[in-house]
């Protein structure tokens, strides 16, 4: 078996090969090619930490495997290290062998950002100049690297519940050479790409934050319960997803099909404008949103290239299991 930590991980996972395992995974997912296996997330009582596994199956890799992971509240404040805290384990798919344990605390964070960003390479107007992001904590820095190679853009607006806490993605516009402005939710007008990246449970991004064109990348509701936006702006969207049955019992989707605003039948799986069985945005006024729950086969895709580039480059370890 093979062992990639984490202090290895950013030296061999960059933003273009997240980007490209990412925009694969979701095509071969759309041909029925590779699927998820069901999510399990529980409360564990200890800690109050969320624990679950994602999973899934990719022919094409072929890539076997799960993520076991979860949140943990306290862990920065009492323990100094990250809330979110996950591990990776590949398998021979002839064998069913264990073939590989990678770290998986920033590869998550980074397909993450990758998959907002396939969203934004294929549904956002070519010409979108203004980039707003809702939500400034850990994963929002990567969301923003990542969405700022997409398009021309020559402005960041950003708003955050605790307002504080938005010079961190100030600074990522800054390393761009890009202006930023704090802004009002209402000042999300003015976006013309908006990525939502927060772990509300409770509406933020109303109706009459978003300007006709606007494409949407919503990034946080990955929980029954979760929710960033309103469910009437779904309404108004055309719908994209990761994952469509995932999309409408975990995802943003959620609140919008049981309030009867959207049918499952209607949400798009992002997959088929990758491969070119959906044309993706129809029009210069039309509302896109991409509904990002976060699925395993992303992991396994990350986890699969950064396993073939550490043994690669030798810094993977090898143990007898």
């Amino acid at each position: 078996m093979w062992i990639v930590p984490e202090r290895e991980i950013a030296d061999l996972m960059t933003r273009e090969a997240a980007f490209s395992a990412v925009e694969n995974v979701f095509g071969a997912m759309a041909s029925d090619d590779a699927y998820n296996f069901p999510v399990v997330r529980e409360a564990i009582g200890h800690a109050d930490a969320l624990y679950g596994f994602k999973g899934g199956f990719d022919r094409s890799g072929p890539v076997l495997g799960l993520k076991a992971g979860g949140y943990w509240p306290h862990n920065l404040a009492d323990h100094g290290i990250i809330n979110h805290q996950s591990t990776v384990f590949l398998f021979d798919a002839d064998t069913g062998r264990v073939h590989a344990m990678v770290s998986g605390n920033l590869l998550t964070a980074l397909r993450t950002a990758a998959a907002s960003s396939v969203s934004i390479a294929h549904l956002a107007r070519k010409d979108a100049k203004v980039l707003g992001i809702v939500g400034a904590g850990h994963q929002a820095a990567f969301q923003l690297r990542a969405a700022l190679e997409q398009r021309d853009f020559e402005k960041v607006i950003g708003w955050n519940y605790h307002p504080e806490m938005l010079p961190n993605i100030e600074k990522i516009a800054a390393e761009a050479g890009l202006p930023f402005e704090s802004v009002p939710l209402e000042g999300m007008r003015e976006a013309d790409v908006i990525v939502t990246i927060t772990s509300s449970f409770a509406p933020t991004l109303m109706v009459d934050h978003v300007s006709p064109g606007t494409h949407l990348a919503c990034m946080g509701t990955d929980t029954k319960g979760k929710q960033e936006v309103e469910a009437a702006l779904l309404a108004r969207a055309t719908v994209f997803a990761d994952e469509v049955a995932q999309s409408v019992t975990i995802g943003e989707a959620q609140h919008a099909v049981a309030d009867g605003l959207v049918s499952d039948d209607a949400i798009i799986a992002i997959g088929a404008v990758i491969n070119g069985t959906h044309p993706g945005r129809r029009a210069s006024n039309e509302i896109t949103l991409f509904d990002g729950t976060g699925v395993g086969l992303q992991d396994l895709a990350v986890a699969a290239t950064v396993v073939k580039r550490a043994i690669e480059t030798g810094v993977a370890i090898e143990v007898d299991v």
